[in-house]
């Protein structure tokens, strides 16, 4: 090993470097001046940002005995999750701080986590993927129960816990029998290995079969969804903003890794069951939200039909595809950050605003956050001029192109059954009458981020092309290697 292994992984180092610094920190620093902690996790993300950037390269580098790789599809990835953590940590300072929550055991969670996806989306080995899963899914399951005198935190943080501790057995055993059917761990060899049929298919297959069902937990697509309506629910909202942003974008990555570059050639296996995937979570997603009342858990719900939608361009099994589920991943982590970042505007100490009914005659009280989630919801449907429009017609495009034309039609028709939850919030807010007239009082940069992330919403579906040729060049960059 030679100090040029470390490049690629520099801002891991940083990050993992900073994480530690400011949970000791922490401990020495008053009540008072706990915004210094703050203030210095988000520089560390600056700095990783930084870091990323001028390392970035065209090329792929391998680290670590190829354990760990440096490509444009991880810069750009750890991009948009440097981003994602930034503003989800902005959005949520105040509602912490009133609960009591902004301390560095938090903050030193968040960028934990972070490392862990960081890992994930360069990982180039089975055991380099598990930790960096593993160090993400521990943080998680630690911040959903930080609140521990909410009987309801505690309770999604147990069934968190159980449900990911079995997912992450199954993707574990799918991993072990992908090895003893190909002799390998490494992504690359084990390509190689199934290329060449040198692998054990009987055994191989068995693995991909678990592997696909342990990466839909992680995803919470159905039918291993069970999950996500509790925790989105039961968690605080700052960590239901978390958990539903940057680990999916983490999960693509970890998913193009794992199926793309290292069991491309068992495409017709693991393509048969994404589509199952993608169906049954389309289903459940769209059609179970038009029960709920609660808007975590509607939200929960068309997270679910999201992903079934993710997975429609990773089925498409083309560069096209792939490039088309990573823009639309990118899509739906901004609307998820706007989206929660209403919720805790909305919220105060000793009110959570997680009820539908707390949308109603939001116009009357603050026209500009009504537009802004107006924006948000016609987004969500797939509606121009914003950009979720171009994010779902991609996928439904890669995927028709692909020869699954029926695929495409029964996505739009679960599209418009989940038309329905999205536009009864815009009725609340414009056709109903306030329930109170508390005024929403927001601090600087949370109005200035709030109203930025909106308006990217529609700048974005008005110019989408320059965020679509950037996932297209990170895909090919990647891929081409191969």
């Amino acid at each position: 090993m030679t100090i040029s292994d470390f490049r690629p992984a520099y801002a891991e180092i940083f990050l993992l470097a900073a994480a530690s610094l400011i949970l000791v920190l922490d401990l020495f620093i008053s009540e008072a001046r706990r915004t210094l902690v703050y203030g210095a996790t988000l520089l560390a993300l600056g700095g990783c940002a930084l870091i990323t950037v001028m390392t970035a390269d065209p090329e792929v580098a391998h680290a670590f005995s190829g354990m760990f790789v440096d490509d444009p599809l991880a810069d750009a990835l750890k991009l948009a999750i440097y981003l994602s953590v930034v503003l989800m940590l902005i959005f949520s300072r105040s509602y912490l701080a009133e609960r009591a929550m902004l301390h560095g055991e938090f903050l030193a969670l968040t960028l934990f986590a972070a490392l862990g996806m960081m890992v994930m989306v360069s990982a180039h080995h089975f055991v380099t993927l598990y930790l960096g899963l593993e160090l993400l899914s521990l943080c998680l399951y630690a911040m959903v129960a930080m609140q521990r005198d909410s009987a309801m935190a505690t309770e999604a943080a147990m069934k968190y816990f159980i449900l990911g501790a079995l997912s992450s057995g199954m993707l574990l055993y799918g991993m072990s029998m992908v090895y003893g059917a190909t002799g390998s761990l490494a992504i690359g060899e084990i390509a190689n290995a199934i290329l060449n049929q040198q692998a054990n298919i009987i055994v191989l297959g068995f693995g991909v079969v678990f592997v696909v069902a342990g990466l839909g937990f992680k995803l919470g697509a159905a039918p291993f969804h069970m999950w996500v309506p509790d925790v989105y629910e039961g968690a605080p909202t700052a960590v239901t903003l978390f958990i539903g942003s940057a680990p999916k974008l983490a999960a693509f990555g970890f998913i193009i890794r794992l199926l793309v570059e290292g069991l491309q050639e068992l495409l017709p296996d693991w393509q048969l069951m994404l589509i199952i995937l993608a169906v049954l979570s389309l289903a459940v997603g769209e059609i179970t939200a038009i029960s709920q009342t609660n808007f975590k858990r509607l939200l929960a719900y068309s997270s679910i039909s999201h992903m079934g939608y993710l997975m429609l361009g990773l089925l498409s099994g083309t560069t096209d595809g792939y490039s088309a589920a990573m823009f639309y991943v990118v899509v739906y982590t901004l609307m998820t950050l706007a989206t929660f970042g209403m919720i805790m505007l909305l919220s105060r100490a000793g009110f959570e605003a997680d009820k539908l009914s707390d949308f109603k005659g939001l116009n009357a009280r603050s026209p500009w956050y009504a537009f802004v989630m107006l924006l948000l919801m016609l987004s969500m449907i797939g509606l121009p001029p914003t950009v979720g429009f171009y994010a779902k017609l991609s996928v439904l495009q890669a995927v028709a192109d692909a020869g699954f034309v029926w695929l495409a039609v029964a996505a739009v028709m679960f599209s418009l059954i989940g038309a329905f939850y999205y536009l009864r919030v815009v009725r609340l807010m414009y056709f109903e009458a306030p329930e109170h007239d508390t005024p929403i009082a927001a601090p600087t940069d949370v109005a200035v981020l709030m109203s930025i992330n909106g308006i990217a919403i529609l700048a974005l579906g008005i110019l989408p092309q320059s965020l679509m040729a950037v996932c297209l060049y990170a895909i090919q960059s990647s891929l081409s290697s191969l």
